[in-house]
């Protein structure tokens, strides 16, 4: 049985002619309803810059891609009606006062986690990957939290925070990683076991609810799946798709672990944690903490070793080919971080900057310079 995918996007509602962010979800969101038909996979969240969607669970591939493709356009379609564009972008670039949405979830938030919350303008991508049970999405959680940091570093995509460079390829993760139940855990061990920690998580007072169980990857509260987190949102569609697919390879290949007996490997979460700031740090510009012996390695390397461990998964499901094609291409252009500092180093304007990500989340080529490389 072929796993199913899903993916959901946060995007970043921008001026279209200034690319400063803008607090429109709400018209955004009440156009979409207009329009929708009897469907619509808009949400809000919890900043009024922000729109998210959610595709339907696919089993290919492909469609999975032309789903990601369709509701991109139908966000830029629904912003541009309120005098707004959309980008694919986890932290908006130039400098932002965000704006907390309505409701009283996100009222309690806003009131509990103070500056926190104000702060958490980020938008990321979650990959919902379909489990047999929740005994199999636990031991999937247990064998692919040490490949977890690679994935952050190949969606990086927020160097930029407050208008300045920060010198990391996803700023977006050490800020989300302020909320209380944010990051790596230990392992579980068993379903019985995921739960009880959950419940205990809950029982602080600390988080609202089960939904404010913010590890980089978890048991979905409302699916049957497996829901990584720890990705930045992916400037390229493409680059969604490849993270998707990667992912489903990772829960593929563990489960069939699970089932041959195979151990978990025995990685403290604090050593995940330091794998993780290494990847936000580098992106993929730098070496990465190799999953195997937690020693700084290239990172294409480092890539590389991940292809090989998911590499019967993907041969199997028929997305072999295409992942070697896409991690190719990404060695060759970058990942959305190189990109907007590429884009920052030629145009020397920030606001230049959001006007060409924007062009790109629409599905438009980067515009490349010389012998078909991004223009430095």
């Amino acid at each position: 049985m072929t796993r199913t995918v899903g993916v959901e996007e946060e995007l970043l509602l921008v001026d279209a002619d200034s690319g400063e962010a803008r607090a429109l979800s709400s018209a955004v969101l009440a156009i979409a309803e207009r329009r929708a038909d009897g469907e619509s996979a808009f949400e809000s969240e919890l900043h009024r810059q922000q729109l998210e969607f959610s595709t339907h669970p696919c089993a290919d591939m492909g469609e999975l891609g032309d789903s990601v493709r369709r509701w991109r356009a139908e966000a830029v379609r629904h912003a541009e009606q309120a005098g707004a564009s959309v980008a694919a972008l986890a932290t908006s670039p130039l400098p932002v006062s965000p704006e907390i949405g309505a409701g009283d979830r996100y009222r309690w938030m806003a009131e509990h986690y103070g500056l926190t919350a104000q702060e958490q303008l980020t938008c990321g991508c979650h990959v919902h990957v379909s489990v047999e049970s929740d005994e199999e999405g636990v031991a999937v959680l247990d064998r692919m939290r040490v490949w977890l940091p690679v994935l952050l570093a190949l969606s990086a995509n927020s160097p930029f925070w407050q208008g300045k460079d920060t010198r990391y390829g996803s700023y977006r993760s050490q800020v989300w990683g302020r909320w209380p139940s944010a990051g790596p855990v230990e392992i579980h061990g068993s379903a019985e076991a995921y739960h009880a920690r959950v419940r205990s998580l809950v029982a602080t007072g600390a988080l609202r609810d089960e939904g404010m169980i913010y590890f980089d990857a978890r048991l979905s509260h409302r699916y049957p799946t497996v829901e990584v987190r720890v990705a930045d949102v992916c400037l390229d569609p493409a680059d969604t798709v490849l993270l998707a697919t990667l992912v489903r390879g990772l829960v593929e290949t563990s489960a069939r672990e699970w089932r041959e007996g195979r151990p978990v490997p025995d990685t403290s979460a604090g050593l995940l944690r330091v794998a993780s700031w290494q990847a936000g740090r580098s992106g993929l510009d730098d070496r990465l903490l190799h999953p195997r012996t937690l020693r700084p390695e290239p990172a294409g390397e480092v890539l590389l070793s991940l292809l090989d461990h998911v590499r019967d998964a993907l041969k199997d499901s028929g997305d072999l080919e295409a992942v070697e094609k896409a991690l190719a291409e990404v060695d060759r252009r970058g990942n959305g971080a190189r990109i907007q500092r590429g884009i920052l180093e030629r145009t020397g304007s920030l606001r230049e900057t959001v006007a060409e990500c924007v062009r790109i989340t629409a599905g438009e080529p980067l515009t490349e310079g010389p012998a078909g490389t991004p223009a430095p």
